[in-house]
């Protein structure tokens, strides 16, 4: 697995400067010197918002849209032109992207629903056969609907597509093509819906409503204001005027991989996914995906199927799933759970072991997980002080000293080296920061 393949945004919501053409609502436009203009800004009710293949998301309006969280509006049938052939309504009702591993025909396909047609896109080209009658599809889902979201097995029961028609909720079974219909009277309207980061959003005006999949259930105080979230608008803005940092700046307080793939960094208080590049990378407060950790983290690792958090004398197991979920009894102290004592620098544990590598100062202590109580070895000294955070991996080990880091083949080449190696620095292209 590539740790840092990809641009990572630091950013909470990306900018969105350039005036654009605009349709309002069902294709009824404001007319200013023969163009038609809009902005994002003004608070508008998307028709559909949806990913394609690659991870860019599309927000559609009329019969425009905007592609990814910034850039400006154009006509949908310049990317999707076969929507405008078939259909000449001006605006798509719901789409989103298949997720259906099983059968790789359709699987990341984008899918627009018109009216009672559904058109298949992959690559945005449209697919032979298409546009069918959305029961061709999906039998038992009704016509005219406001929105869809796909819904993979482990969130749902089953790989899924969840379609809204008002507070009607059709959970479609892509492997037995059933249909379960529910009423979440709770939620307003979606007029779209979007799956980020395995979160689902129900919108609504200007506004989202997070909920979850299955129950519906809404945590947290909703609705809230898509443009401090989904867009960068004057007088907006989530992360209190957060800014993108120079590389030089970077300090990484903690980083980890988990069995899944997971793969996240720890920066003060904010968290960044870095290994789902096709939903783009953002950061967010810890206390979004680990609500009981308050101003970040000293060291976090991941063995089995558990992360580790170490804040202070304290540590606290979370039990990994699709949203991780603290273990009861946590947190214990750092005696009673690893049997160290003092601060803790950083600390990782390679995939398939049961030995967690601790880093106190300048020296390195090997635990045993896998007993009870836990053998704790001798403290090696290593070739460099002020370690932060290590991440081990198939491509070996990446220990971080403020804005650098070192490269090491194993964790016995870190403990036998007596002279640091050449540190190489943090990158825009492993964390988006600024050059």
């Amino acid at each position: 697995m590539k740790l840092l393949s990809k641009t990572l945004c630091l950013c909470l919501a990306l900018a969105l400067t350039n005036a654009a053409p605009t349709h309002h609502e069902h294709g009824d436009a404001v007319k200013d010197g023969g163009l038609f203009l809009t902005d994002r800004c003004d608070g508008i009710e998307f028709d559909a918002i949806a990913p394609d293949e690659k991870g860019q998301a599309f927000f559609f309006k009329g019969d425009h849209l905007w592609k990814g969280f910034r850039g400006p509006a154009e006509l949908s049938n310049e990317t999707f032109k076969e929507l405008d052939d078939f259909h000449h309504l001006g605006h798509v009702d719901a789409a989103f992207r298949m997720h259906n591993e099983e059968n790789p025909h359709d699987h990341d396909h984008i899918y627009f629903l018109l009216d009672n047609k559904v058109f298949s896109y992959y690559n945005h080209t449209l697919e032979d056969g298409y546009p069918k009658e959305i029961q061709d599809d999906f039998p038992g889902v009704p016509s005219h609907l406001d929105a869809a979201v796909e819904c993979p097995k482990g969130e749902c029961g089953a790989n899924s597509v969840l379609f809204f028609q008002g507070h009607n909720v059709h959970t479609f079974d892509i492997t037995t093509k059933t249909v379960k219909t529910k009423t979440w009277s709770h939620l307003p309207n979606c007029t779209s819906a979007f799956r980020w980061l395995e979160h689902y959003y129900c919108f609504h005006g200007h506004n989202f409503t997070k909920f979850h999949p299955v129950s519906g259930v809404v945590e947290g105080v909703y609705p809230k204001d898509a443009r401090n979230y989904f867009m960068s608008c004057a007088g907006f803005g989530h992360g209190g005027g957060y800014k993108v940092p120079k590389c030089s700046e970077v300090h990484v307080d903690a980083i980890t991989s988990d069995d899944a793939g997971k793969t996240y960094a720890f920066i003060g208080s904010i968290y960044m996914r870095l290994d789902s590049h096709r939903d783009g990378f953002h950061a967010f407060p810890i206390t979004r995906g680990w609500k009981e950790v308050t101003d970040g983290v000293d060291a976090v690792f991941s063995h089995t199927d558990k992360l580790y958090m170490i804040k202070g004398d304290q540590v606290y197991i979370y039990k990994s799933a699709v949203h991780y979920t603290l273990i009861e009894g946590y947190p214990k102290s750092l005696k009673e759970e690893l049997g160290l004592e003092g601060s803790v620098d950083a600390a990782f544990a390679c995939p398939g072991t049961d030995v967690v590598h601790v880093i106190q100062g300048k020296n390195m202590i090997d635990i045993n997980l896998s007993t009870t109580p836990r053998t704790v070895g001798q403290g090696i000294p290593l070739p460099l002080s002020n370690i932060t955070a290590g991440l081990c991996g198939p491509g070996g080990i990446r220990v971080f000293q403020g804005s650098d880091y070192y490269t090491y083949d194993s964790p016995l080449l870190l403990a036998a080296s007596r002279i640091a190696p050449v540190p190489l620095k943090i990158t825009s292209g492993m964390m988006g920061c600024q050059d």
